[in-house]
């Protein structure tokens, strides 16, 4: 009897889980059976409190076992449940998209310097995503951004994640560190370099003394954290209505190193962006003082890979298309 009584308690103690629960329920039911079998053998003076600690011992572990199988239910029908103890099939694990591959870079370098990420919707108000960036009705530069328009004159899919600026500065007081990723909607042709879709990150540095030069060197640093030490860039005068100065983003063709070549159009760097310093009607419209400065900046993420993995059209990267994909891994 000794040796029921042992097992008795190594069940008891026995942590049950997913894994362990029905070999855990025959031991038990086979182990009930040969207490029972052995209740003919007890003395009479002895029957009464030997059954009692079986009757314990039988209630105990159906209240452990069902309790496990009650996280395990599965399916509509209260018999049906996840045996996860079967052989499980084999998987055939997937990749990480090119794109997000290489956003994950950049995503890296802005944590690891101090920037918060965040992310905000792809249905946006009119006056976030124009009014509130210098970009009132009947501004020109709205003829620059072929919106969306879901309910004119207020709803539309987002032309850039700089909504997400402005809705984080009327929360946030200054200092401002961050990046905001996602996908944006333009009025575009599908063609081998355009789609109505894409990917942009965009990122806001918000405080005292910010000025150009601070741009410029987030902007170097993490260009040539991602690409290499090889890889320049150059700040080409430009207008965006949201920012004073600004200026476009270019690179030095990380295919040909700046030698010249198609993919650059033999100019030797390639536009991946835009950015600038703030404009001050930007922080007046979300109620910042008059001393604080700040710079933006924009990535068209999309390009990236197509310029890394030479992908003939930037359609590649939207097609879904398994066996493309495992060709650029």
């Amino acid at each position: 009897m000794d040796y029921k009584k042992e097992k008795m308690d190594e069940l008891l103690n026995a942590q049950i889980n997913a894994q362990n629960v029905n070999t855990v329920d025959k031991e038990f039911k086979d182990l009930m059976k040969s207490l029972f079998a052995h209740i003919k053998e007890i003395s009479a003076d002895m029957r009464k409190a030997f059954g009692k600690t079986v009757n314990e011992f039988k209630l105990q572990m159906e209240n452990k076992i069902a309790q496990v199988r009650e996280q395990l239910k599965g399916g509509k029908d209260a018999g049906e449940y996840i045996d996860l103890t079967l052989s499980k099939p084999i998987l055939k694990y997937g990749a990480m998209h090119p794109l997000n591959r290489i956003y994950k870079r950049f995503e890296s370098y802005y944590i690891n310097n101090g920037f918060n990420v965040v992310s905000g919707p792809e249905i946006e108000l009119d006056k976030y995503n124009c009014e509130m960036l210098n970009m009132p009705a009947h501004h020109p530069a709205r003829g620059m951004q072929d919106t969306f328009y879901l309910e004119f004159p207020n709803k539309i899919l987002r032309s850039h994640t700089s909504a997400m600026q402005i809705r984080y500065m009327l929360k946030h007081k200054p200092p401002v560190k961050i990046i905001s990723p996602g996908i944006v909607y333009r009025v575009d042709d599908l063609d081998p370099q355009h789609t109505p879709m894409f990917f942009q990150l965009e990122g806001l540095v918000v405080g005292e003394n910010i000025t150009f030069s601070d741009l410029k060197g987030t902007i170097m640093n993490c260009v040539q954290n991602v690409f290499g030490k090889d890889i320049k860039a150059r700040f080409v005068p430009c207008y965006y209505p949201y920012t004073e100065p600004s200026a476009g983003i270019d690179i030095t063709c990380p295919v040909c190193g700046g030698k010249k070549c198609r993919t650059c159009k033999h100019s030797g760097w390639i536009r991946v962006g835009g950015c600038g310093m703030v404009h001050p009607n930007v922080f007046r419209n979300v109620g910042y003082p008059e001393n604080i400065q700040g710079f933006a900046f924009g990535y068209g993420m999309s390009k990236f890979p197509q310029i890394e993995y030479k992908l003939p059209e930037l359609r590649i990267l939207h097609d879904n298309n398994i066996k493309v994909f495992k060709q650029l891994h």
